[in-house]
Formats: structure tokens, C-alpha cells, sequence
């Protein structure tokens, strides 16, 4: 399955957040023309980060 940008709003919760320059220099970008705030790609981005990752397995062994 691959990223793909998309508008939605739904109930939210500030946060702060810092992001290196760089990075935020290329989500911009790649934002231009998506009708998609910074804010709403970030949420995207987590969503799917959170939906791919690599579940792990008894993480209390891998604290000690």
C-alpha cells in the first residue's frame, strides 16, 4: 500500500512539536497543490506509520 495525501478534518488536540528544517522544507513541497495543511499530512504520515509497522514482539525483553 502506498502514502497517499488526502484532506480530512476530524476533532483534534494541540501538540508541539520541533521538525529539522530540512524535512519540513520537503513536506511543503510535496504538498504544493494537495489542498492538505502541514498539520493534516503529518496525522496522514503517523496513521500510516502506525498501520505498517513491524509489530514487536514482548516488549519487556527488549527493555532489559
Amino acid at each position: 500500500m502506498s502514502f497517499q495525501i488526502k484532506s480530512d478534518k476530524k476533532e483534534t488536540e494541540n501538540k508541539t512539536i520541533r521538525f529539522p528544517v530540512p524535512l519540513i522544507n520537503e513536506i511543503e513541497a510535496a504538498l504544493e497543490g494537495t489542498h492538505t495543511s502541514f498539520s493534516g499530512f503529518v496525522i496522514q504520515a503517523c496513521e500510516y506509520a502506525l498501520q505498517n509497522m513491524v509489530p514487536t514482539t514482548q516488549k519487556k525483553d527488549n527493555l532489559n
